[in-house]
């Protein structure tokens, strides 16, 4: 309505400029040229008088063409003048239209309303689009919390864990150093519980410096190409002594020349982790089963172990960081539960894919890699 009434106002402005500067600025000079080239004398005798008078008759064609030229040249006016009042209006309102709009963004996002208590209907679009982001945001703080809580217990049930065998090993040091008559057999035992705690505390050790290394490491790929059924062959040798230890055995079936580009130390640690954990929740003296073969697209990889089933609500959960399947350390299985996050995260920056499912007593974890 205001734009309307300023246009209209020019407007009556422009007409009233022109007639003033015709009648008064040019003195008359105006008319007397609109007389000369717009008008006709015509010469009228009256009978009656006897006298002859001379008329001004109008050219109608000629003023037609006048009216029509002046039409189009104050409605070319009239179009530059409006376009300058239009585009500051117009960068006004779109001005007043984003403040407006962030600060109904800051109130919403600070404080707990709902969209609706914020939004009017006319912003209902972006009402819902920042609803999904504050959704997004709300969980990925969520899961940043839940994150830092499990590392912080993590890091509480380490140092509470440290003590027993750190103990444990100054209580046998010093009754190895206050007997020095004590019997060859009770004292090889003593040496052999004392080995035994002084690895399980570098263990812990390392899983210290696990989580911290995690929090500074960056993954970068020296991608080649890389001989896949040849790398599963080594490390199944590799962890021989660990497999022996449990009881465990793997049959390994992979089809000759996979080879699959990517980076091999990166890769070689996903399996590590993978079959360090096949081998940590497996039932004694059971096959750890290993198939590697190539599809049309990609090359996949299946780990099969024989071993408590997993519940559902930890499957889902088994890959996030600091996350383990023995959450009360009543067992050493599991390290500081960053294994198989590692292991995803070099997966996805291969392009690839790693799941995980468990029923019946068996679990399987896949993995998925393009071909190139």
């Amino acid at each position: 309505m205001l734009f309307l009434s300023l246009s209209l106002l020019l407007a009556v402005g422009i007409g009233f400029g022109v007639y003033y500067l015709a009648d008064v600025i040019f003195n008359g000079s105006v008319l007397d040229w609109l007389a000369e080239h717009y008008f006709y004398l015509e010469t009228y005798f009256d009978p009656v008088s006897g006298k002859s008078s001379t008329i001004y008759r109008p050219d109608w064609p000629k003023i037609k063409g006048l009216f029509l030229t002046l039409f189009f040249v104050i409605l070319v006016i009239f179009a530059l003048s409006v376009y300058p009042i239009s585009y500051f209006h117009a960068k006004k309102q779109v001005k007043k239209s984003i403040s407006a709009t962030g600060r109904m963004l800051h109130t919403y996002m600070h404080h707990d309303l709902d969209s609706t208590d914020v939004f009017p209907a006319a912003y209902a679009e972006i009402a819902a689009q920042v609803v999904q982001i504050k959704s997004a945001m709300q969980r990925h703080e969520q899961a940043m919390r839940d994150e830092t809580d499990r590392r912080n217990d993590l890091i509480t049930y380490l140092a509470h864990d440290l003590k027993t065998p750190l103990t444990s090993i100054i209580g046998y040091l010093d009754l190895l150093e206050e007997a020095a008559d004590m019997p060859s057999d009770q004292r090889q035992k003593y040496i052999h519980v004392t080995l035994e705690k002084a690895l399980r505390l570098e263990k812990l050790i390392n899983e210290f410096f696990e989580i911290t290394r995690y929090n500074l490491q960056q993954i970068i790929l020296e991608k080649e190409t890389i001989d896949l059924s040849f790398m599963l062959m080594q490390l199944t040798d590799e962890f021989y002594p660990l497999l022996s230890a449990h009881g465990n055995t793997v049959e390994l079936q992979a089809e000759e020349e996979l080879n699959v580009y990517g980076d091999s130390v990166k890769l070689a640690r996903v399996f590590n982790n993978i079959l360090k954990n096949a081998i940590s929740y497996s039932y004694p003296n059971t096959p750890i089963k290993v198939y590697a073969g190539k599809r049309e697209k990609d090359i996949f990889i299946c780990f099969i172990n024989q071993g408590k089933t997993i519940p559902a609500e930890k499957l889902n959960t088994i890959f996030e960081k600091f996350f383990r399947l023995d959450e009360a350390r009543s067992t050493n299985t599991g390290g500081a539960g960053l294994g198989l996050a590692i292991a995803k995260e070099i997966v996805t920056l291969h392009g690839g894919l790693i799941s995980a499912s468990s029923e019946n007593e068996m679990t399987t974890f896949s993995v998925s890699l393009p071909l190139y």
